[in-house]
């Protein structure tokens, strides 16, 4: 339909965009490595940050060009489920699983990931760490698998140096069987001036003041053990989306994007992204498209567009972008970059 528009106002600038719509796709790129990948931060058009399983990191200071496959030292049985990089040198990697198996750390590194440090470790049963985002260098936010019946929820203001658990009677109880999953390391989204949106499968837990405050706000999306949201993604104070969908079923057509416009108070769904199926992670581009990612395909739906265009059926977990560059990654080393 945009198309049709475009053609009908005769305006080359439109018909440029209406042939960049039309070519979009991911070209593919060496990450030299067959690790599985569900976290990608783009700090700006040049550094990227990857992490993965088998205690792989990946990096680009060239946008792409090459990879550098980095190995963290003592975490060879560790799985990076979320990455958050702050400049070329310094990153922050979060491992998910069992905190009695050793797995509940986060590691930073301040060379360029040549070393890394463990900043965060709990060895407590029971605990299991899902997603992570920072509001600056120094001051970051946490979410795990709900403890004694309320959020797990852990805030660093130095760098990483320490973190505490959010009081638990700040945070409103959690309903019977509620979670994250760490599946594309987007389940918590945050504004600079001190917003944060952690995502269950159902509900959104927010705060306007980096922890001290909490709300939850319900979504149109169904609690499920293997389905609900699967990630967030906040493009100003009051404006972003929700996706999702069931990991067990993960072509079946289903209700998969949400979208809010009043900072996470109300949610609606939009039309069913296409293809068809779970959508983990997405991102609003400079021209107002919305581009989605997950283990059905990836889907596009520009501004003056009511449906979405399927690009492909490429398998991506998480995508990350700064303005109009934008990488996605996904299992066994499946990297790509926009174009």
């Amino acid at each position: 339909m945009i198309c049709s528009i475009f053609k009908k106002k005769a305006h080359l600038l439109f018909l440029l965009l209406c042939a960049n719509t039309i070519n979009a796709q991911w070209v593919k790129q060496e990450s030299g490595t067959d690790a599985s990948f569900r976290s990608i931060h783009a700090i700006n058009k040049k550094v990227v940050w990857a992490g993965g399983s088998k205690g792989t990191v990946l990096r680009t200071t060239n946008a792409g060009a090459t990879w550098q496959v980095l190995k963290v030292n003592g975490a060879e049985k560790l799985d990076f489920r979320d990455i958050y990089g702050v400049n070329e040198k310094v990153a922050y990697i979060m491992s998910a699983g069992l905190a009695e198996e050793g797995a509940a750390k986060v590691f930073k590194t301040t060379d360029g990931g040549n070393s890394w440090k463990v900043v965060l470790e709990y060895k407590d049963k029971g605990v299991f760490f899902d997603s992570m985002d920072f509001w600056n260098e120094k001051e970051g936010i946490l979410i795990g698998d709900p403890i004694d019946d309320k959020p797990f929820i852990l805030r660093t203001l130095d760098a990483g140096n320490t973190w505490q658990r959010i009081n638990k009677e700040k945070l409103p109880p959690v309903l019977e069987g509620e979670a994250s999953f760490a599946s594309s390391g987007t389940c918590v989204a945050v504004q600079a001036n001190g917003k944060a949106w952690l995502n269950t499968q159902s509900r959104i837990f927010f705060t306007a003041d980096k922890g001290e405050t909490w709300q939850v706000y319900k979504t149109p999306f169904k609690q499920g053990q293997t389905s609900g949201i699967f990630g967030l993604h906040f493009w100003n104070e009051n404006q972003g989306i929700a996706v999702g969908g069931d990991y067990k079923n993960d072509k079946e057509k289903v209700e998969n994007v949400a979208i809010t416009q009043d900072a996470g108070k109300t949610w609606k769904f939009l039309v069913s992204a296409q293809p068809d199926g779970l959508k983990e992670s997405g991102w609003m581009l400079p021209n107002k498209s919305l581009l989605l990612v997950g283990t059905s395909g990836t889907s596009l739906l520009t501004e003056d567009e009511t449906t979405w265009k399927a690009i492909d059926n490429e398998s991506f977990h998480s995508i990350s972008c700064f303005k109009d560059a934008c990488w996605a990654i996904g299992g066994k080393g499946n990297l790509a970059k926009w174009k």
